[in-house]
């Protein structure tokens, strides 16, 4: 009996110790700006806009260009 609730709680805790460190890492991924190449944001199907830093359609639209 004594080991079953002490493997319950060693479960619990490493599952929320797990919920932890996915919302940190997806904190973290969510900071970073994105950036593309002019031949990345063609071959992902959009046109490279030099004026604006822009990739215009296709994979990479919105995104800025490096």
């Amino acid at each position: 009996m004594r080991i079953r609730r002490i493997l319950a709680a060693v479960i619990a805790t490493a599952a929320l110790a797990g919920l932890g460190l996915t919302s940190a890492a997806s904190a973290t991924a969510q900071g970073a700006p994105s950036y593309v190449t002019p031949s990345q944001c063609k071959q992902g199907g959009g046109t490279a806009d030099l004026k604006d830093n822009l990739c215009k359609g296709g994979t990479y639209n919105g995104e800025k260009i490096d």
